[in-house]
């Protein structure tokens, strides 16, 4: 019985994951370049912050959806990478103390989406099943 509800919910839970972190990312990036829901920083057009908030709404909006699950999930965990490398490790080698947390968890996050694909609740996998 324990089997079979992880084998049916694994999936699901993929997605679910999935649509949480997407959400929660996004929200970096609405508050950089839209001011919402913090009074947000507006960036220079062309910065590094703002290519990240670009980044950050545009490819959180396609993994909430599931589009380009994978290829996305991979820049991102890329970005992520980057950001915590360029902004967060220098002052200090402690996540807690520099802040980069969130930054790594989702790095690893979109790093395993980028492996295991949107999940069952994506418009890849409709794709994939019309196809």
């Amino acid at each position: 019985m324990a089997d079979r509800l992880q084998t049916d919910w694994a999936p699901r839970i993929l997605s679910i994951v999935r649509i949480v972190a997407a959400l929660i990312f996004m929200e970096h990036g609405t508050s950089k370049l839209l001011g919402f829901p913090s009074g947000g920083f507006s960036p220079e057009a062309f910065s590094l912050p703002w290519v990240a908030g670009i980044l950050e709404i545009v490819g959180g909006a396609l993994l909430v959806v599931g589009l380009f699950t994978r290829p996305t999930a991979f820049v991102l965990s890329g970005l992520m990478a980057f950001a915590y490398w360029l902004a967060h490790a220098p002052k200090s080698v402690y996540p807690l103390l520099n802040g980069g947390d969130a930054a790594i968890l989702f790095c690893f996050i979109f790093l395993y989406i980028a492996f295991a694909g949107g999940g069952p609740w994506s418009v890849d996998e409709m794709l994939r099943k019309k196809s």
